[in-house]
């Protein structure tokens, strides 16, 4: 079972173009809609503890669904399979000097996989506006929602429109039906991961200077103190490495993260590459990989057993309730900027989408076929 995990997430991770939105996209149409792994009710709470705690939140819902199918191993597996491609080419890129990344072939790839990014979330926003905003009242969260993040697009947007729709939700939505969590995280792994984290925190908070250790801590703070996703990391990365590499170094690994599928947190993976000595390029990569993503994954287990303990009060039910339509509203107002405008740039793009998104509704192909299609259509494109 642990390795079917694994297989299933490498192959996201070698397709998942699009960022966090998409990702949840990607991990819905497979894990909940076609492979059963996880209800629908599950899925949403991990999205909206995701929403509320520092870390990726894309890697902790994956992180979620594999401890649900096989525990900490199938978590761990989860986690690995997915992250696993951005850090292979991540590193690639500093060993090649980024050369490749430039060929007409892979360009075309990225370039059609980015389309079908924009179908997936599309078809995720689809599929849970129809669960979550049923009522007049969560579809008009759904929208405040949306225009919030779309007329105020700053780093902290996300958060704040989760936080005021769970407040929001737990006062008009209070009758709402209670449900819980069915994965159990137990009492020792949640102390666990809450002692390590807290551990760590203070020590790494205390190391500064140079070498692998402070590379470590210095990407173990920010993993802790970054909310909002993948683009939220790149300021709070500027801040705590000033001292270690150049701007142009980070510019450079965030245009590279954006490139290449995955979780863009691995753009601590291209910095720990570029910092490391000779002979140390692949330690020191996941060295910086471990950081920054360490702390968002400890804190996903210690929030699962927390929230067990109050998934069955209503007022708890109505803020999840209101934070799953302002989540729809957030995947909406993502897909519109900056999903689209980077993806779609003439209507022969968009027909595209709108053909493959019909595609998908009406035949539901497994994700491969889907890959496949747009791969080999990108391919064709850039030779002919």
């Amino acid at each position: 079972m642990v390795w079917s995990i694994f297989c299933k997430f490498l192959l996201l991770g070698c397709t998942s173009f699009g960022g966090p939105a998409a990702h949840l996209g990607y991990f819905r149409r497979e894990f909940v809609e076609r492979l059963g792994w996880a209800s629908e009710a599950d899925y949403a709470q991990w999205i909206a503890l995701s929403q509320i705690m520092p870390g990726p939140g894309s890697s902790q819902v994956g992180f979620a669904i594999g401890y649900h199918r096989a525990g900490l191993a199938g978590a761990l597996a989860a986690f690995v399979g997915f992250t696993l491609p951005s850090v292979v080419l991540m590193c690639a890129f500093v060993m090649l000097g980024m050369q490749f990344a430039n060929h007409e072939v892979f360009l075309g790839v990225v370039a059609a996989l980015k389309l079908m990014a924009i179908v997936v979330v599309l078809d995720a926003i689809y599929a849970m506006a129809g669960s979550f905003c049923q009522s007049l009242a969560t579809r008009m969260v759904a929208l405040a929602g949306a225009l919030f993040v779309l007329l105020w697009p700053w780093g902290f947007s996300s958060l704040l429109l989760v936080v005021l729709a769970g407040l929001a939700g737990a006062y008009y939505f209070k009758d709402s039906k209670p449900m819980a969590l069915t994965s159990q995280i137990s009492k020792p792994v949640a102390y666990g991961a809450l002692v390590i984290f807290i551990t760590l925190f203070v020590l790494t908070s205390l190391i500064h200077g140079s070498g692998w250790l402070a590379l470590f801590s210095e990407l173990y703070q920010a993993g802790s103190l970054v909310f909002g996703g993948g683009h939220v990391v790149l300021p709070l990365m500027s801040e705590q490495l000033a001292h270690m590499i150049s701007t142009d170094h980070l510019l450079t690994g965030y245009a590279a993260a954006q490139a290449v599928p995955g979780p863009m947190f691995t753009l601590a993976t291209y910095l720990g590459a570029v910092l490391a000595p000779e002979k140390g390029l692949i330690v020191w990569a996941l060295i910086a990989t471990l950081a920054i993503f360490l702390p968002g994954l400890l804190l996903m287990l210690v929030g699962q057993r927390y929230w067990q303990s109050v998934a069955h009060m209503p007022r708890v039910q109505g803020a999840v309730t209101a934070i799953n339509a302002a989540v729809v509203g957030l995947l909406l107002a993502t897909l519109l900027d900056p999903i689209i405008p980077s993806a779609i740039h003439n209507v022969w793009q968009a027909l595209v989408v709108l053909l493959a998104f019909v595609w998908l509704r009406l035949k539901r192909p497994p994700i491969w076929q889907l890959v496949g299609v747009f791969v080999l259509g990108g391919v064709a494109i850039a030779l002919f």
